[in-house]
């Protein structure tokens, strides 16, 4: 039976196989708590990329203060592998989803969630009134702050919902969260700082308006990897929220740099010739994403196109080596999120030897 273990060349392991790249991995976080430690602030790391308790344990090890997470099965799967310091930072709505928070909270007191709607505290409190929960679960309000996607409008609309929140003794307001998502590919540096800014404006001048109204508001909660030092400049913000940066994609890297490598990789084989520069590899839909454009391979002189579910092909121009029947390559994800879902373990690597196994522990918890 196929068993990589630790010890293993990854020239001996399987394909297709995530692999990370130790060197390059650990960098990426020096790097981003070098450049954030400093400012004082929380850092809250979204484990929505790594969907792994054993690298939410590497982060808190390096200075993060817990961990964010989307969904409440994603929850449910890391806080089984030993990690619970969680936020949710997606609205929980639906009976089934909210007695499956209830039943979460009951083991684990340090998961926090977000609301946008009355309607959504409603249900959540009502539901921890039934359970006999005596402690009130700490809820955040989830601001819109130009995303458009989730999240009450600033002003009135969200003073609303923290004065119903106050009426409701199961749930606790502790902050606000806003997610400035639509700014964290922009490509023009200056206008991807300008634009935070100013929904960052948002973000804390409704949290001050809440205080200001008498709530307790601790916790303000934002950025992304393309943001989070924009957002760490302005006072007011407590927490970061950065992601992506410990693995990077060809989409962040475009966008921001080359300040964070990209450590993760999909190793793959050459399984067919097509023609004098053109092979078939074992990475297709399954194994790589492409809402953000086509993965890239590791040696960019070769060009990959999808052909299905289970194959890509690379190409190159007259003039570079050729690739052969069984040669190895590795493809850096456009969209490194969903391309980790679609695997079960990473192999971490340093030189070239496996160094440690993570599993998945969340991979397709979307609920």
């Amino acid at each position: 039976m196929y068993s990589p273990k630790v010890g293993d060349s990854i020239e001996d392991l399987d394909t297709p196989s995530m692999i990370v790249d130790l060197d390059l991995a650990e960098a990426n976080i020096q790097r981003l708590m070098d450049k954030l430690l400093p400012t004082g602030l929380n850092i809250r790391p979204h484990l929505k990329t790594t969907k792994s308790a054993i690298l939410a344990k590497k982060l808190v090890q390096q200075g993060a203060t817990g961990g964010c997470v989307a969904k409440v099965s994603e929850a449910e799967a890391i806080a089984a592998a030993g990690f619970d310091d969680l936020l949710i930072t997606c609205e929980i709505i639906g009976p089934r989803k909210v007695e499956r928070l209830v039943e979460l909270y009951r083991r684990h007191r340090k998961i926090r969630i977000v609301i946008d709607s009355e309607v959504g505290g409603t249900s959540i409190n009502d539901a921890l009134a039934r359970s006999g929960i005596e402690e009130p679960i700490s809820v955040l309000i989830d601001l819109d702050v130009g995303l458009h996607r989730t999240g009450v409008q600033p002003g009135e609309p969200a003073l609303a919902l923290a004065r119903h929140i106050s009426q409701l003794g199961h749930l606790r307001l502790i902050g606000v969260q806003g997610y400035e998502g639509h700014l964290q590919h922009l490509h023009d540096r200056e206008e991807r700082r300008a634009l935070c800014l100013h929904a960052m404006e948002i973000l804390t001048g409704t949290a001050d308006a809440l205080r200001q109204a008498g709530f307790r508001i601790e916790v303000v909660t934002t950025g992304g990897t393309g943001t989070a030092e924009f957002c760490a400049a302005v006072p007011g913000v407590t927490e970061l929220q950065p992601g992506s940066f410990i693995f990077m994609d060809t989409d962040y890297r475009n966008a921001v740099g080359s300040f964070y490598s990209n450590s993760l990789t999909i190793l793959s084989t050459v399984v067919s010739k097509q023609g004098p520069r053109a092979v078939t590899i074992d990475s297709g839909l399954k194994s790589l994403t492409t809402d953000s454009g086509l993965a890239e391979c590791r040696d960019p002189r070769y060009v990959y196109g999808v052909l299905g579910d289970e194959h890509g092909s690379l190409t190159w121009a007259q003039g570079t080596p050729s690739l052969s029947v069984g040669d190895r390559v590795e493809m850096i994800p456009s969209h490194i999120d969903p391309t980790v879902n679609l695997h079960d373990f990473y192999f971490a690597h340093r030189g070239g030897i496996v160094e440690e196994i993570w599993p998945v522990d969340s991979r397709g918890k979307v609920q």
